[in-house]
């Protein structure tokens, strides 16, 4: 039988949470060569997080384009500054690998800020938001379901930092690797109560 949770959190009751760290190793990609390096390691794997960044625009009418791209094991995660090396076929070819499961949270934005940076085909992406219901869950953002999950919070206190930055900071780097992470962890949950 599917375990269910409790249906929904407050804002308040995540505020008073002990806040999580992702507990892997972090590595910055910004080189054709790394990319290379990273997809080897990576391929050895049926199911990866995934998430993107983009930097902010605090002006009307003025975009960026995704600036990076986390993909997580459970021991590793990688941010692929998209800002420097752009999609290489390497990537592309990866993110539309069927045998390869990419879990994220609302991935329709994440994927269609990556179109808008080059038009690729994508393959075998799982978002999150239509499977936590299937457990009794309501609240579909990354951070309320990990805190119904886990009993621990995501901070987002770097969420609208520079994304394109000449070096991201220790902070921002813990940030991405942990939204992607968490939902490589949070999809591991929930298959082992279904």
């Amino acid at each position: 039988m599917t375990q269910q949770y409790i249906h929904s959190i407050k804002k308040e009751v995540i505020s008073t949470l002990p806040i999580e760290e992702f507990p892997g190793r972090i590595i910055v990609i910004d080189t054709l060569n790394d990319t290379e390096k990273a997809m080897k390691y990576l391929y050895h794997f049926e199911e990866v997080g995934f998430d993107t960044e983009t930097r902010p625009s605090f002006k009307k009418g003025l975009y960026h384009k995704i600036s990076l791209m986390q993909i997580s094991t459970d021991e590793a995660c990688f941010l692929f500054r998209l800002n420097r090396i752009d999609i290489p076929p390497i990537l592309e070819e990866f993110l539309a690998n069927e045998n390869i499961m990419k879990i994220g949270v609302s991935l329709k934005d994440d994927l269609g800020a990556l179109q808008k940076r080059k038009e690729i085909n994508t393959a075998n992406f799982f978002d999150l938001q239509s499977f936590v219901g299937q457990f009794g869950i309501e609240d579909v953002s990354l951070q309320k379901i990990y805190a119904i999950l886990f009993n621990k919070k995501i901070a987002k206190s770097q969420r609208l930092s520079n994304w394109e930055a000449k070096e991201l900071s220790e902070p921002q780097k813990k940030y991405a690797a942990l939204d992607a992470w968490a939902c490589l962890k949070i999809y591991n949950q929930l298959k082992q109560n279904k």
